[in-house]
């Protein structure tokens, strides 16, 4: 039998509230059995009910922590902090903290949800300023694990280290591959190209004293290649690589469909075509595959989708249940606690000022 884990969920986060954080929540259990997970549902207790009754799921299974108060979607991460106290967001988060649960999934406003979880459960090593968000890219070898896409807008040698630690945990733990190999995303394999940082933190990864598979510089078209497990860069590359790449897939979907819809013999052809073309879809769109962990603070949280169904939903959870029952924490904290004998802490680290993107 799994191991049990409690997952902390805010019921009121996203687009849709309870009526998709529920049925994620069956969806979950449908795909992955759902054995030895409990769930910690906090929001309106009321609307939480009703989808609970349409759901039909056991009740052993899901205990609700009433609110009424919510962070807005498009809250600043300041006023979050200042007025979030008491909200679902805020008390999902602290049931991690407390023990209660051993990870928490929100599709809420991604700068509250990062604002309140570093403040809560701080970062889990010296010097580590932000979380960082992974992306599951899907490739033509599974998934690569991307990151950061957003948290940070430039990051210097040390975090990207860390970055490539935090990353082939979550690979490890999420993926189940025993030797996650990384990469250095860069705009060229030639080590004399890219920046001081990108550089730097190249010599580090390929002389450290880190027990990490390293592969090198790898550029843009690896990404979808699979040519490494994990992908490492700074957040203002990284989130303008995942919206271009989300932007070409609608792009070509939207082509497709015109194509097929454009006489009726088209259109008999897509209805035959439709699984093939679904299926094709959550291949080329990152966005597809839903649930973005903040890796790097002293807890699991993993950030959904906004808009997510509750497919995507439940795969947040998924995310979020792997990482609470695998060896991360310990993992990444091994590797963290030698960068002391890399860097030297004994002065803050400069880190460029600015909210996380969206």
């Amino acid at each position: 039998m799994p191991a049990p884990v409690t997952i902390s969920l805010d019921a009121m986060g996203g687009d849709h509230g309870p009526s998709v954080v529920v049925p994620g929540i069956r969806s979950y259990v449908r795909t992955h059995g759902g054995e030895g997970v409990r769930f910690l549902l906090h929001g309106d207790e009321a609307q939480i009910c009703a989808e609970l009754a349409r759901c039909d799921l056991p009740p052993e299974m899901v205990d609700i922590r009433h609110t009424d108060k919510v962070v807005a979607m498009d809250e600043k991460p300041a006023q979050a902090m200042r007025r979030g106290k008491g909200s679902s967001l805020w008390n999902a988060v602290e049931a991690v903290k407390t023990g209660e649960a051993g990870g928490v999934v929100s599709a809420g406003n991604t700068g509250a949800l990062m604002a309140i979880s570093k403040l809560i459960l701080r970062m889990s090593a010296p010097g580590l300023e932000r979380p960082a968000i992974v992306a599951s890219w899907p490739t033509f070898k599974g998934h690569t694990a991307v990151l950061d896409v957003g948290a940070n807008i430039g990051s210097d040698a040390e975090q990207l280290v860390e970055f490539a630690i935090m990353g082939e945990a979550f690979q490890s733990a999420v993926r189940g591959i025993a030797r996650p190999t990384i990469g250095l995303l860069n705009v060229g394999s030639e080590d004399v190209k890219g920046n001081e940082q990108v550089k730097e933190a190249h010599a580090i990864l390929r002389d450290g004293p880190f027990d990490l598979n390293y592969h090198g510089f790898v550029e843009g078209d690896d990404i979808a290649k699979g040519t490494v497990d994990v992908v490492v860069t700074d957040g203002f590359t990284g989130n303008i690589a995942l919206k271009t790449a989300e932007g070409t897939a609608r792009y070509i979907s939207a082509l497709l469909k015109e194509a097929l819809t454009s006489n009726l013999q088209s259109k008999l052809g897509a209805a035959i075509a439709m699984p093939a073309l679904k299926k094709m879809r959550e291949k080329i769109d990152p966005s597809t595959i839903n649930g973005g962990p903040l890796l790097g603070l002293n807890g699991i949280v993993v950030k959904s989708h906004g808009g997510a169904d509750a497919k995507g939903f439940g795969n947040a959870i998924r995310i979020a249940v792997d990482l609470a029952r695998s060896d991360y924490m310990t993992k990444v904290g091994a590797n963290l606690g030698k960068l002391d004998a890399v860097f030297d802490h004994s002065s803050p680290p400069v880190v460029p000022a600015g909210e996380p993107l969206q």
